[in-house]
Parts: structure tokens; C-alpha cells; sequence
């Protein structure tokens, strides 16, 4: 049987389809895996042992599905189910089982707070469009295959090489960062060395907080690459982060994490921490959260109390 697996973004929730990778080509004798997504996610599945082929989308969609006919699939997995992907589906004219997004129960969740959203992790509801094959949860935590083996003396100061704690600080939106200020004010708390992680998009908030704190954390946020920074994500002693694709890869390496989130809530996604033995989920609750599902640039009402309100004496219990 061959099947085409399809999700194009983003970096968290194409690392939580990989158990469906995995339980499918373990499961189903024979089975041939393509996986279509954008080219710029390449390198979160380039190496997984369980994918037979990558696609990558083409600038045009016609041109695309032009070539995945060729292909002549048995099944389509929809893991995306957006207008794009549904496209895809009724021109291909293939069998096909689709994830559900449960839209208007998440709208409902944020617009006017009534949650009827089932804390079911993402992981389990993408496995539920390969039960029908007869493949089951094998327990298992997310995949993340590195491309090789990095040399730490080469990434970090002696200083920061034993025991340190990787802190996470990027992600996509505001309102899912906790501010400068309150990350300086928690790492002043800690008592081990501490390693900033996150890309270019947080290299200013990096330098604010390096300069406020010196020699105590050592600053790579936008100067590794990010498979560099998951090497180090799998090295740490323990994980701080956001709601971010960095912070989800520690899962698959069972990290200890502290989860940290603001205007977003992990049980409406589903992107609470999977499989992982030692969790602390920081949170605060308010009647105005969850405001979003995927974070703003801003606080609508201003006051933030998400982030600031969070109670940075626990973290620390939690950590050391």
C-alpha cells in the first residue's frame, strides 16, 4: 500500500504527526510513506527512517498535484485540513481519511469562553485518521532524528556545558513570550548556568537579557543553527520554554520541561507535553484566557496578567 501523508506547517504540529510515521510503517506490513509539506520544514523529517519519500509543495498547486498522480497513492492521510489540502484530496480522487479540527468548538472556547474541547492530545487525534487500518498508540514519544552528532565544546563555554538549563525564549507571537523583564527576573532565581535558545526572530530580546544578567547565561539565539539548538535542547538538564516548536522537540528526548504558557491554553490544542515523565505546566488562570489559539502581538486588554502574574517561585522548586 502506498499513502501520501500531508501536513505543511508548522514546526510543532508536523513533529506531532511523527508517532502516525512511525505506527503506520510499523504496523502495516508493506506500507510505502510519502510526506507532502513546504520545503522549509524539510529538515524536521529529512532524516526520520520511517518516511520512504519527502514532497515538497511546488509554487503552483496544479503543478503539484500534476506529480503526486504519478505516484498513483492508495490512501491519503490529511493531516492539515485546510482548503489547500482538500483540493489536493478531490482532484487526486484517492481514498483518503482526514484529521478533525473541531473549529467552531474552538471559537466557541475562545470567544465567549464555553469549552467543549476534549483534552485529547494532538498526537491521538492524528491517530485517530489511521485507526480504521487497524493501527493503535504504541505509546510511544514524538520522533526527532538529529542529522549528526554535534561537539558541545564547540556550542557553549566550559561554564555552560554541565548541567545547564536550556531556556527557550522564542516563539511566534507576543502574547506567547513571557516578557525581558520577567525571564530576567526568573533566571536571577536559578542556580544553574543557562543557555538562551530561539532563532533570530528573539536575538534583541537575547542581548537585553544576556546584558542584564552576564556571565550567568550564554547567548545563542540566532547565531546556531537549529538543528545546533536542538542538540543542545537534548543535552540540558532541564527545559524552559513557550508554547514554540523547540520547546515540543524536548518531548522526544524526555526532557524535564517547564511548559510556560500565556494567551494560549495547551488543552485546547492539545499540545500539552507528550510522554514526558517530569512536567510543569505554568500557567495562570483568568476569566479572558485563552484569547487566541496561536498568540497576538499584543494583550487585548493590556494588562498581560498571563505572563506576569506567573508565579516564578514554582518554576524554580520545579527546576532545582
Amino acid at each position: 500500500m502506498k499513502v501520501l501523508i500531508v501536513r505543511f506547517s508548522s514546526i510543532g504540529d508536523i513533529i506531532y504527526t511523527t508517532p502516525v510515521i512511525r505506527c503506520l510503517k510499523q504496523q502495516v506490513q508493506g506500507v510505502e510513506i510519502h510526506y507532502l509539506t513546504k520545503s522549509n520544514f524539510s529538515f524536521l523529517l529529512d532524516k526520520n527512517p520511517y518516511i520512504d519519500k519527502l514532497i515538497f509543495l511546488k509554487p503552483s498547486l496544479s503543478e503539484t498535484i500534476r506529480d503526486l498522480k504519478l505516484e498513483n497513492y492508495d490512501l491519503i492521510i490529511d493531516l492539515h485540513n485546510s482548503l489547500r489540502s482538500t483540493i489536493i484530496k478531490l482532484r487526486m480522487g484517492v481514498k483518503s481519511s482526514t484529521f478533525k479540527k473541531e473549529r467552531l468548538k474552538k471559537w466557541l472556547a475562545i470567544k465567549y469562553k464555553i469549552n467543549l474541547v476534549k483534552p485529547v492530545h494532538l498526537v491521538d487525534r492524528y491517530l485517530k485518521t489511521i485507526e480504521f487500518l487497524g493501527v493503535k498508540n504504541d505509546d510511544k514519544p514524538i520522533d526527532y532524528f538529529l542529522p549528526a552528532e554535534y561537539d558541545l565544546n564547540k556550542l557553549l563555554p566550559q561554564s555552560h556545558q554541565a548541567n545547564y538549563i536550556g531556556f527557550v525564549i522564542g516563539a511566534t507571537h507576543f502574547t506567547k513570550r513571557m516578557p525581558n523583564e520577567k525571564v530576567i527576573e526568573l533566571c536571577k532565581k536559578l542556580n544553574q548556568p543557562i543557555v538562551l535558545l530561539g532563532g533570530k526572530d528573539v536575538a534583541e530580546n537575547a542581548a537585553i537579557i544576556s546584558k542584564a544578567l552576564g556571565d550567568k547565561v550564554y547567548n545563542t539565539c540566532g547565531r546556531i543553527g537549529f538543528n545546533e539548538s536542538v542538540f543542545l535542547v537534548k543535552n540540558a538538564y532541564k527545559i524552559i520554554g513557550f508554547d514554540t516548536g523547540l520547546t515540543h522537540i524536548a518531548e522526544a528526548f524526555n526532557k524535564p520541561i517547564v511548559s510556560i504558557w500565556g494567551s494560549t491554553v495547551p488543552e485546547l490544542l492539545g499540545v500539552q507535553p507528550y510522554k514526558v515523565d517530569e512536567v510543569y505546566e505554568a500557567g495562570v488562570s483568568l476569566p479572558c484566557r485563552p484569547c487566541s489559539k496561536f498568540g497576538l502581538p499584543k494583550c487585548p486588554l493590556g494588562h498581560f496578567k498571563c505572563m506576569y502574574d506567573i508565579d516564578l517561585e514554582e518554576i524554580k522548586k520545579f527546576v532545582e
